[in-house]
Formats: structure tokens, sequence, C-alpha cells
């Protein structure tokens, strides 16, 4: 690396612009050796391990005056490394949260003022999404979250973002939070959860979803029609199950009851929570049985002609 160089050749040596070597000359980061006869300045081995240097950390996005205290060894080189990772981590961060929103508002085509709302909600802080989450599920739970087994389903329907999502779970989290937000969705996850009292230790919201799948699925894997021998005897066991559950008469009127309760439990905005909490909280996507409850409703429309 012995020499003397000009400013153009030092700037073909270093990668950067003949203007860029006079700039960083200007500021010091880069010493000259002397000059020509003629004026013009003159470089050693020096200024090209220097140059070099200033080019790695202007690329890393150092700023200059952090970048001369560096080279006048007045701040570790670490200790700017890892002020200057917080910060990229930072930017990460923002990027990933732009990314969410922006992608969630092309899919959705969104307007002007949903993406403002989803920016809003993309921004919360961790004890404000607890708020929101804690406000929804408590709408959802109503009065009935008092026991043990609600305590534990409360559990199962919050999501927990992580400190460092991923663009997937915010984007998730943005369209989960959206959700949670919207009064018909909250209505609809009200009356599946406190539309049907019960006992605390078999609430018919779970039991009668968790019934219907059990029965139906095989008669599904066989190709059973909803209009034979085998599904008019699986809904009579199913409802008769119900009515017990509730202590009411196995009638018209409790038919339809269950009828009604289990078309909300197939609106497709509850099976998009599930799938959206098991991206943010990192479970195993969730395995709904929407063509089981679907089967059992046409299943009970021809039973009941």
């Amino acid at each position: 690396m012995d020499g003397d160089y000009s400013i153009g050749e030092l700037a073909r040596l270093g990668g950067v612009t003949v203007k860029a070597v006079r700039f960083y000359s200007e500021r010091g980061l880069v010493p000259e050796s002397g000059r020509s006869a003629a004026g013009h300045r003159r470089y050693g081995p020096e200024a090209v391990v220097r140059l070099g240097l200033v080019r790695t950390l202007r690329e890393l996005g150092i700023d200059l005056a952090t970048i001369e205290k560096i080279l006048d060894r007045r701040v570790p080189a670490a200790e700017a490394a890892a002020a200057h990772a917080e910060a990229v981590a930072v930017q990460m961060r923002v990027l990933r949260l732009r990314y969410a929103v922006l992608s969630a508002a092309a899919r959705r085509g969104s307007t002007p003022e949903e993406m403002d709302l989803m920016h809003r909600l993309a921004r919360l802080s961790a004890a404000e999404r607890d708020a929101l989450v804690d406000d929804f599920l408590n709408s959802a739970f109503g009065e009935r979250d008092t026991g043990p087994l609600s305590r534990v389903l409360h559990r199962s329907m919050a999501p927990e973002l992580p400190d460092d999502p991923t663009s997937e779970q915010l984007e998730a989290w943005v369209e989960l939070a959206g959700l949670a937000e919207d009064p018909e969705f909250r209505s609809l996850m009200r009356g599946l959860f406190t539309g049907h009292p019960g006992t605390e230790a078999a609430p018919p919201r779970k039991h009668i979803v968790a019934l219907v799948a059990e029965a139906v699925a095989p008669l599904l894997a066989a190709d059973v029609t909803t209009d034979s021998a085998e599904a008019a005897q699986a809904v009579a066991q199913i409802t008769a199950a119900y009515a017990a559950v509730q202590g009411k008469p196995d009638d018209a009127a409790t038919r339809e009851s269950l009828a009604a309760y289990l078309t909300a439990a197939t609106d497709p905005r509850r099976e998009r929570y599930s799938e959206l909490l098991s991206i943010i909280n990192g479970w195993d996507p969730p395995d709904y049985p929407g063509k089981e409850l679907d089967w059992f409703l046409t299943a009970m429309a021809r039973t009941e002609r």
C-alpha cells in the first residue's frame, strides 16, 4: 500500500467519488500527506485505510459526527456499533409496522380512513394492546367470566404479540384488533359465549360444538348424506344432549335455538379470529369444524321438514 496518491487515485482505490474524498478531507476524516507543486492534494497509505473505514461506517448508516469520534478514539467502535445496532433495530420494527399496515390495506382494499385506523392499532403500546383485548374479551364473556373454566377460555382467546414480532404477526394483529373493535363482531361473540346459559362445568357453547364435530366427522368421511337415516339419528342424539344441558324439552323452540347458535358459530369472522390468534401466538393452525357444523345444520333443516 506504499505510495503517494492524487485525489483521483485515492477515490478509485476507495470506490468513492472525488467529491466525497474532498468532503472527507475537509472534515479531517481523510488526512492529506501534503500538496503537489501545483497545489493539488496528495494522500499517503493512511488515507487509503481511513477512507476504507469511513466508507464502511457510512454504509452501516453511522453519522459523520460519530465517525469522527471513532477515528479520533473518543468513542470506542464497539460502543458506537452497539448504539447504532439498536437504532437499526428500531428502524426495522418501524418498517415491519409499515409493511403490515400497507399489506393489510392492499389486501382488504382499505379506504384512507381504514388505513388510518389500522396504523393506529399497529402502533399501540403493549399496555394499550392488553387493554383493548381485555375490553373485547370482557364484552364477549360478559358476567360469565367468573369461574376457572371461563378464565381458561379467556386466556385461550387472548393474543400475545411478541416483543419483536414478525411482519406476519404484526399484520395479523392489525386485522385481529380491527375485529375486536367491530361492534358487530363483538355482538356475535357475546351471543356465542353468553346467549346460551348453562353450568360452569359444562358450558353448552363448547360441548355442543365439540359434540357436533365428533359425531359428524365420521359421517362426512363415509359420505353420508344429510337426508339419510344416519343423519336423522345424529341430529336426534345431538339435539337431545343440547336440550338436557339447557334443562329444556327437546322441542322445536330448543332446536331453533340450537340452529341459531351453530349458525353464529360458523360465521367466517369467528374462524378468522382463530386463524389470526394462532399466527400471533405462534400456535399450530386451528382445526375449526366448519364443514361438520355446516353438514349438521343442513341435516337439521331437512329433519324439520
